[in-house]
Formats: structure tokens, sequence, C-alpha cells
């Protein structure tokens, strides 16, 4: 009995000098910084070193067992060499980055929610130079584009909703949004820039900043719904309630966004503090209003696509969307959580014919409504467009990327087939 009770007592003081475990080590490269995220069994207490000659940054944890591997890491592109680990003081763990860049290294810990457990994040935000920022570009005669900030929702860590066959969301828009930016790109007078152009995590308050960083005339966050009922169907678009959401639905969908920073793991903080004066500004100007007319064009344009889950266009509190001088926009391409639409935006064909109706919304509106000192307005006031032919283009697709009947396109240009040729000219007829 003795020997056994000793053998007990020997096992309980093993077990327990590690009250927590890191059962998983995961990382992205964004265009900025470098995130390392560990998940942990429970919370603990950290701290980070700085070392110089040679450069490492060192993470000691305390009383934690590191259960996950170190070696599949994918360190190509990023400031880090080799990650290497041991134990501290008999229960602790030590992480140890060898640098070949020098970084700002910054730590924090989240507590477990309903979407994640607890986890520790070390983010390596880069030193040496910084990203180009888009600025409202001039040309013919100080005539500027229209800048477009293409948002892809969630991403990195975060998934957002899954479908089935674990279809992730995070991948769905961001093959939305690139080919959306692909088609603007092709457009003169528009200049679009991805928010998140990679598998990486960019805070709610991150992705509203980097649109006014980069002065957009619009912001469009696209996403994929989900619900609890996989019955429910339908694409919608959505502009910020500075009251209350337009409908049950509206409320749920703006609350598990807005929890979206709780997986994608930001400290608190970046947590936005003056939301109120935000809410005061938007109620003194015509962005709201702005949003909510511009998201009607991209919705009867969607209509053409998908079927709708509502008929207009829907009101609640996205956080992403409150910028106070951004007209904004969210567009949920349908439910990852019905069957049925989740086998319809995993294909490509859905994904290119999404982008192409909120695109086509996007040209719709600003055509119309151009902003003033942009070559869009100018062209307005001289009455007529012109666009020079890219590879892969059709005379059907062009006029319905303009908006304008395909005989009204040949014959305002004097063509008789449907032969075109890269690089022409075609004048557009306004509409």
């Amino acid at each position: 009995m003795g020997r056994t009770w000793w053998l007990v007592l020997g096992w309980l003081a093993a077990s327990s000098s590690w009250a927590v475990e890191v059962h998983d080590v995961r990382l992205w490269r964004a265009p900025d910084h470098t995130r390392i995220v560990l998940d942990l069994s429970g919370p603990a207490d950290h701290k980070l070193i700085v070392l110089d000659n040679p450069s490492r940054v060192v993470l000691d944890v305390a009383d934690t067992r590191l259960r996950a591997g170190l070696d599949k890491l994918a360190l190509d592109n990023t400031p880090v060499r080799r990650i290497r680990s041991g134990v501290r003081e008999g229960d602790d763990l030590r992480l140890v980055l060898e640098m070949s860049a020098v970084v700002d290294p910054r730590s924090f810990a989240l507590k477990a929610n309903d979407q994640a457990g607890d986890r520790l994040v070390l983010d390596l935000y880069d030193k040496a130079g910084k990203p180009a920022t888009v600025r409202k570009s001039v040309n013919q005669s100080a005539k500027r584009d229209i800048i477009i900030a293409i948002d892809a929702g969630h991403g990195g860590e975060d998934p957002g909703a899954l479908g089935p066959k674990r279809l992730r969301e995070k991948d769905v828009v961001l093959a939305i949004a690139r080919e959306l930016n692909r088609l603007l790109e092709a457009d003169q007078g528009f200049k679009p820039t991805m928010i998140r152009s990679g598998d990486y995590y960019v805070s709610l308050k991150g992705r509203r900043d980097l649109a006014r960083k980069r002065q957009a005339d619009l912001f469009v966050s696209i996403h994929a719904d989900a619900f609890k009922r996989k019955e429910a169907h339908g694409a919608s678009v959505y502009a910020l309630s500075t009251s209350g959401a337009t409908s049950t639905a509206a409320r749920y969908l703006a609350q598990r966004e807005n929890a979206a920073d709780l997986v994608g793991g930001v400290s608190l903080s970046d947590k936005d503090g003056v939301l109120a004066g935000v809410l005061a500004d938007l109620s003194m100007t015509s962005t709201l209003d702005t949003s909510l007319k511009l998201g009607d064009t991209v919705l009867r344009k969607v209509d053409n696509v998908a079927k709708l889950h509502k008929s207009n266009v829907e009101q609640a509190g996205f956080a992403v969307l409150k910028s106070p001088d951004i007209p904004s926009i969210l567009v949920e391409t349908g439910f990852i959580s019905n069957p049925a639409e989740s086998r319809k935006l995993a294909t490509s064909d859905y994904q290119k014919k999404m982008a192409r109706a909120i695109h086509a919304g996007i040209r719709s509106w600003f055509l119309a409504h151009p902003p003033s000192g942009t070559l869009i307005a100018w062209r307005k006031q001289q009455g007529e467009q012109q666009y020079v032919i890219a590879r892969g283009d059709t005379l059907s697709g062009i006029a319905q990327r303009f908006n304008v009947p395909l005989s009204d396109l040949k014959s305002y240009n004097g063509i008789d087939g449907s032969k075109i040729m890269v690089g022409q000219k075609l004048r557009i007829p306004t509409t």
C-alpha cells in the first residue's frame, strides 16, 4: 500500500507540474507583420524578451508544456529564421525565435470564448519599410480614379462560417474579392485596393482604418452568411444601422460578424473608444444615405445571379461598416450553412458570377453619381466614356459591364459583327 501511495503522489506531482499545454502552434504572414498563435488548454502568464547579437525574440510561458510540433511551421517569407523550444526553471516553456530581421514584437493573451479556446498571440511587426499606400491617383488633367476598398471578411486563424465538407467562408470570400479586384483593375477611372490580399486576419477597426488611409470612395465587405437553420438561404446587402437592426436575422448576423475579433485575435488596446463620436458624425452626414442607395444598386444586380434573402438593403450595427466618411456596404453572397448554396459558393463559376454582379452594381452607381474631381465625373460631363479592350473581353461582356444595350454599343462604334481586338478603344454611350 505504501509503495502504491508514493507512486500515486509521484504521478500527481508530475502531472500537475505543467498546469497548461500548448496543443497547437500556427503562423500567418500579413503584409506588415508575422503572427504566431499558441493554442492553450487554459490561461497562462507569459513574458516577452528581446535579445541582440544575435537577434532573438524570447517568449516565456509559465507552467506550460509544449505538445505541438514546431518543425512544420512555414517560415519562408517571414523574419523568423528558426524557432526552438526548451524548459525553463523546471516547468516553464521557453520559445526562442532566431530572427533574420529586426522586428517590433507585441504579445497578448486571449481568453476562451464561444468560438475559440485560450490563446497566446505573438505579433512580429516589420521595421524595414512600410507597404505602399494607395492614393487617389491623378491622370488626364488632374482627374483622379475612384478608389474601391475591397474587404474579404475573416482570414488567418478566423475561418469565418463553416459549410458542409469544411468549406471555409474566408476562402470563398477571398476568391470573390480577388475576382472583383481584377474586374475593377480593368476599368479606366477605377482603382481597387484589397484590404486583405491573403490568408491573414485584420481587425474590424483595422479594416476601416486601412480604407480611410487609402482614401477610399467606397468600402465593400464580402461575406458568406450562416444561420442556425440550414434552410435559411439567399444573398443580402447590408448597411450600418445607428439604432436597431431591421430584422432578427440582421441582428444575429451583426453579432456574429462583430465577434470575429474574438476569434481573429485582437488585444484589448485595439478596441474602438470613439464609437459614440463616429455614430454622431454619421448622423450628421450623407454617408449612411449614400450607403443605402448604393447598396440597393448592388442588390438589384445580385438579384440577377442569386436568390435574395430580403428584397431590400437591411441594416444592423456592423462594426466593420462604422466609417463616418466612407460609404460602406456588406455583401452576404449566400448562406454557406445551406447545403445547396454552399455547393454553389464552392465553385469558381458562382464566385465569378457574384463578383461580376457586385462589380456591375458598383459601376452602375458611380457612373451615375461620380465623385467630383474624378475621371468618371469629367467623362460624364463630356457625354461619353472610353474603354480599351483587354484580353478575354467580349462585346456582350463589355455591354453588361457598362450597363448599356449590346446593339447600342455596336452601333455607337460602327461595329457590324462581334470581332474586336486587344488594345482597341470603344466609345461607351451614356446611359
